[in-house]
């Protein structure tokens, strides 16, 4: 592995830079794992080191939405449920994928609900808990699916589940972060149990990268808090158009 000072230097300010945008949206991971890589971590390793970043930073999100009083009160367990078992089919399934095929669909995924954020926006800036757009059935079915997604690959999983609760399940885009980032934690914590079983993780990286995740994690539960929904549309928006160009453009993380 290499040990060039300059890339370990960058390992935590990457991991803030990834923190800050996945509390606040998702698709981090398309920064921490090919710095990873570049440090001489095999994909799978890069994979389980760059989980103890994501988990590191779901807890201080999650501690500091808690703390300031955003994270909604309502009864997540419908949603959180069928998220969870979405992803214990989608890591049975992550054999058979193609995965060029898979970053374009995502991809484009990514630019229609670009579309829908810039043509829709009130459906981003207001609450609808207590009248959620979709049935309690349908939001399972849909955290299922989302679910099945995050199980096979995590990039771009915090997009999708932070459009879920907004659109699907009612939340405003405040308390949705701090939801996704509960869903996130759980995801996390049963994953990186499997890559810690199988000796795929680099615990010295893993701690460079938790304590940038853990310091860019608060800042941006902090300014979702104070700057509220305007400020979180306006990190989603940015992070979508980038996501999108890097998985439709020559982007490789191996």
């Amino acid at each position: 592995m290499t040990h060039d000072w300059w890339l370990l230097a960058a390992v935590p300010l990457v991991g803030f830079v990834s923190g800050f945008v996945n509390t606040l949206a998702g698709s981090g991971s398309l920064i921490t794992l090919p710095l990873l890589i570049v440090l001489g971590l095999p994909a799978n390793v890069a994979n389980g080191t760059n989980r103890v970043g994501i988990l590191v930073q779901c807890i201080v999100s999650v501690a500091t939405f808690r703390r300031r009083d955003a994270l909604p009160r309502a009864d997540v367990l419908t949603i959180l449920a069928p998220s969870v078992l979405g992803a214990a089919v989608g890591a049975e399934l992550a054999a058979d994928l193609d995965e060029a095929l898979l970053r374009r669909t995502i991809g484009v995924l990514m630019l229609v609900m670009l579309a829908v954020v810039l043509l829709r926006p009130r459906r981003f800036l207001e609450s609808h808990v207590g009248r959620p757009p979709l049935r309690a059935w349908l939001q399972a079915v849909l955290f299922f699916a989302i679910g099945v997604y995050g199980g096979f690959i995590q990039a771009g999983v915090g997009i999708f589940l932070l459009a879920g609760l907004v659109l699907g399940a009612g939340f405003e885009l405040v308390g949705g972060n701090a939801v996704k980032n509960l869903i996130v934690l759980v995801f996390t914590v049963a994953a990186l149990a499997v890559f810690v079983v199988n000796d795929q993780v680099r615990w010295g990286l893993g701690a460079l990268l938790a304590a940038g995740s853990a310091a860019g994690a608060w800042a941006a539960a902090h300014l979702a808090v104070v700057r509220g929904a305007p400020f979180v549309r306006a990190v989603l928006i940015a992070i979508l158009i980038l996501s999108a160009a890097a998985l439709l453009g020559d982007f490789r993380l191996r």
